[in-house]
């Protein structure tokens, strides 16, 4: 995928942004920019800027500088608008953050990083969005394309994808215990289109008690082809295994995860590479307060290392 860079003063990065209601509350604020130590003077990556929320208040400390990343154009739109104020302290790079760590492009900044943030999984702005397909709320597109230049969609892997596949799919990635009988029903029953009509077929495949439980079963479905879609798992993992090295010796890791797959491939990554201190032995978790004003927050865990002198 070819690297483009995002100027802060583009016109069609802000003239995007203006069209679109894209809005984030960043979660565990507080807690990251202590896990961060973010100071005055210091340059720091935000690998999944979003709306901006975090990279927002590590500017509004004096004279830091950002790196931002996100692959939503969207985003970067949205987080080029929220941020213009800053503008001179911020570059905009659009990509997967795994190919920013690999091939750490030359964004005229320093190599290394004071701290370097990722917040991961689906931003509210990308549910709340029902074109973007990444929530069966209400009617949608099967996207979930995290990057719209890509051209695999949700609804190309349900309806071509082997019954074998899409059981392993949703019992790996959706941890989804009716995983074979769904995906022998969707083979039945596609194709589809629409995001209520997949979700609809989902509960069908289940018996009613499961279907009217806590979590309806295509939250698991939907998580499942969207780890899928985007590459999630492999690009965590090779972005945990290069990041390292794109910190100054004492600078500070932090990530934020929101389901067990992912949180297991960092805590893993965090306790087994020998260029990384652990700080957190145990994930920070929203407080009561912010979990009744952001209900998202509900499921995020945040985990933080040092890199080794």
């Amino acid at each position: 995928m070819q690297d483009i860079l995002l100027n802060h003063t583009s016109d069609s990065v802000v003239a995007d942004a203006e069209t679109t209601t894209f809005h984030h509350v960043p979660v565990l604020l507080t807690e990251v920019m202590t896990g961060l130590a973010v100071q005055s003077g210091e340059l720091y990556l935000d690998c999944t800027v979003g709306g901006g929320g975090h990279t927002g208040a590590i500017l509004a400390v004096p004279d830091t500088q950002v790196v931002a990343i996100d692959q939503d154009d969207m985003a970067l739109a949205a987080a080029a608008n929220h941020l213009a104020s800053f503008a001179e302290r911020i570059t905009f790079w659009r990509g997967n953050f795994s190919e920013y760590a690999q091939q750490q492009p030359n964004l005229n900044v320093a190599a290394k990083f004071d701290g370097i943030l990722a917040d991961l999984g689906v931003s509210s702005a990308q549910l709340d969005l029902a074109e973007r397909g990444f929530s069966f709320r209400e009617a949608g597109a099967l996207d979930m394309r995290m990057d719209r230049r890509q051209e695999i969609t949700a609804a190309d892997l349900v309806n071509t994808a082997s019954e074998k596949d899409l059981a392993d799919w949703f019992f790996h990635y959706g941890e989804e215990r009716y995983a074979r009988k769904i995906a022998r029903g969707l083979v039945q029953k596609r194709p589809f289109y629409n995001t209520t009509d997949l979700a609809y077929a989902v509960g069908g495949c289940v018996p009613p008690s499961y279907r009217h439980g806590r979590i309806h079963p295509a939250t698991r479905v939907f998580q499942a082809l969207r780890i899928v879609v985007n590459g999630e798992l492999e690009h965590l993992k090779s972005w945990l295994g290069a990041v390292p090295d794109l910190l100054k010796p004492g600078g500070r890791l932090a990530v934020i995860s929101f389901h067990s797959l992912e949180d297991r491939l960092v805590k893993t990554a965090f306790r087994e590479d020998p260029r990384l201190q652990v700080v957190t032995k145990k994930p920070i978790i929203a407080s009561e307060a912010e979990t009744v004003s952001n209900p998202r927050s509900r499921s995020a865990k945040l985990r933080v290392a040092i890199r080794q002198e």
